[in-house]
């Protein structure tokens, strides 16, 4: 079984942690992760850096942009993590834009993934049919799960077919604008929460976009099996580098 589906069966509201790889240096990537597992993070979104961040807002294009200053590429990124799962078991996701990964050739791309223990992909410009008619096949030949971005302007028909070619999580994006815009979260989001939970999808719903603390953690997974934090644990590494992930994890878990 996939981990992050193992993962999802666990009895908790989960914490995902998003970060650029390769920022704030080059190879920062290792350690962050390690650390982010060792104080009690769930899963882990790598993103992989490009320069026309479409869904990203500015502090994450900004991490995006030094990175690749930093000298990431995919074949970095990759060669960085060919040992990660000799110190690290919680499930890991890329995160990052379709053209890197037609370029590096997408079967190359999900191979090499499988190889060094991905688990997953989110690919925000790769429209639903696209994958389900072209790529899903390539996709389950490599035991990666694809997960897909709703928002409150998705349809419900659309929900439905996100969630019917899903295998893993729907990752419930809590406003229509860019990452790190909002912070904490008005009825309107809470109606959205609450709509999308009452429709009873066999996949589960991890919230993103607008989690930077207890609070809004505990908002979003009052509905939700889980949230996502990357702006503001961005920002933390920009104020402190690799040290105090424990204060900011903790900052999240514990009220």
């Amino acid at each position: 079984m996939n981990r992050i589906n193992k993962k999802l069966q666990e009895d908790k509201k989960l914490l995902s942690i998003y970060f650029s790889a390769g920022y704030p240096n080059l190879n920062d990537t290792v350690s962050i992760l390690e650390n982010l597992e060792e104080n009690g993070v769930d899963m882990i979104e790598i993103g992989l850096p490009f320069s026309d961040p479409l869904a990203d807002g500015p502090t994450i294009q900004a991490s995006s942009t030094q990175a690749l200053k930093n000298g990431m590429t995919t074949e970095v990124l990759f060669n960085q993590l060919k040992d990660i799962r000799k110190t690290v078991s919680i499930p890991l996701i890329i995160m990052g834009y379709f053209n890197p990964m037609l370029q590096y050739g997408v079967e190359a791309f999900c191979k090499r993934c499988q190889d060094i223990g991905i688990d997953g992909l989110i690919i925000p410009d790769l429209p639903v049919n696209v994958y389900n008619e072209q790529y899903k096949a390539t996709f389950e030949k490599y035991g990666l799960i694809n997960v897909f971005l709703i928002t409150p302007q998705t349809s419900i028909e659309r929900i439905n077919f996100i969630d019917s070619i899903s295998n893993g999580f729907i990752y419930m994006v809590s406003s229509a604008s860019v990452t790190g815009g909002n912070s904490g979260f008005g009825s309107e989001q809470t109606n959205y929460f609450n709509r999308i939970a009452h429709m009873t999808l066999k996949n589960p719903q991890i919230v993103g976009f607008g989690i930077l603390d207890n609070e809004t953690f505990s908002q979003a997974t009052q509905y939700a099996k889980g949230a996502i934090i990357g702006s503001a644990f961005i920002k933390h590494l920009s104020k402190n580098g690799t040290k105090k992930i424990k204060a900011f994890v903790d900052n999240i878990l514990n009220s």
